[in-house]
């Protein structure tokens, strides 16, 4: 008889704080429009917050709008990249102008797919770091030059991936990034402490979503058996990392900072007493071996490939935190 496994969570519209913990707060989302960043969105909303929702597209920003508002809370949609220091600058005046002053960031936009290291372009490289890493730190920065000299407390939660203590074979880019970012968290939270502000991360699990990228869904095998290779026995919701999400951030986790809460299950830890079998990343994802791509030019050392899938893929990677665990 198969064990029953970690229970399924409290419904849908449930929070894990007493209604109106959130009551005049400001909160920014970044990639606040789509799958885990929506969620976490709304759930602040729901809470009392009023939230400031960011994204380069527009179509993004107003479903996350949308969500915060049918929870009933009320929301902001502003435009911004957040790979651009002025960017990120504009956006949060216009967020301060429009809701007040800013007391919670959520780091949460980022880019991701699949790729065999060999295969990636140093565009696609580039890019993800951009976002990941130099996004999240610029994001933080700005908001600690706002805190700092006006002498408030703040929380910022940065979403993390659980590749970054294991490494995150075929996404060598975001396994990477997200490994800057735990350690930028635990920097952070030492520096800023004095002040008041406390920078937390929190690593989601597997936690299906209507809007996981194209590039995400393609990997092979990614849907079947899903709660099966899970030790809990389920896969996640993503209204339970925007419960964690509300927590870390709450005046009841004021003693916590520095730290990272994985939310998933139990997922990313060695689940055998002796490994299975090795199947290469190049296998796993369904690519012929490096250089037998049949009518595909080589391109010189150090150049992206013309068309390169790499940097098509990146092209509207903004919007969501990456999986914490193997797809």
């Amino acid at each position: 008889m198969t064990p029953p496994g970690l229970r399924p969570p409290p419904p849908t519209g449930a929070s894990a704080l007493p209604a109106g913990t959130y009551q005049g707060s400001v909160v920014v989302v970044t990639g606040g429009g789509t799958g885990l960043g929506k969620s976490i969105a709304t759930e602040f909303g729901r809470l009392g917050a009023s939230v400031g929702i960011l994204s380069r597209d527009p179509g993004h920003r107003a479903a996350g709008v949308a969500a915060v508002e049918a929870a009933g809370g009320s929301a902001l949609a502003v435009a911004c990249d957040i790979r651009d220091a002025g960017s990120i600058a504009a956006a949060f005046d216009a967020v301060e102008a429009e809701l007040g002053p800013i007391d919670v960031l959520i780091n949460n936009a980022a880019g991701n797919f699949p790729v065999p290291a060999e295969d990636m372009s140093p565009n696609a490289w580039r890019t993800v770091v951009d976002i990941v890493l130099n996004g999240t730190y610029l994001c933080c920065r700005d908001l600690a030059r706002r805190l700092i000299p006006a002498h408030r407390d703040g929380a910022i939660v940065n979403v993390g991936a659980s590749y970054a203590w294991t490494g995150g074979p075929g996404f060598a880019h975001s396994a990477a990034a997200k490994a800057g970012v735990k350690n930028l968290t635990e920097t952070l939270a030492v520096e800023w402490a004095p002040y008041g502000i406390r920078v937390n991360g929190l690593v989601p699990g597997l936690m299906p979503h209507e809007d996981e990228t194209a590039a995400i869904a393609a990997v092979p095998g990614k849907y079947e058996g899903q709660d099966t290779r899970v030790p809990a026995g389920r896969v996640g919701s993503p209204r339970e990392l925007a419960w964690a999400a509300t927590y870390l951030c709450s005046p009841y986790a004021t003693y916590i900072s520095g730290h990272s809460l994985v939310v998933d299950g139990a997922n990313w830890q060695r689940r055998h007493t002796v490994q299975p079998p090795f199947t290469p990343i190049r296998e796993q994802l369904g690519r012929p071996p490096f250089g037998e791509n049949p009518g595909a030019p080589r391109p010189p050392h150090g150049a992206d490939a013309p068309g390169d899938a790499t940097r098509d893929a990146t092209r509207d990677a903004q919007e969501d935190a990456t999986e914490g665990a193997t797809p």
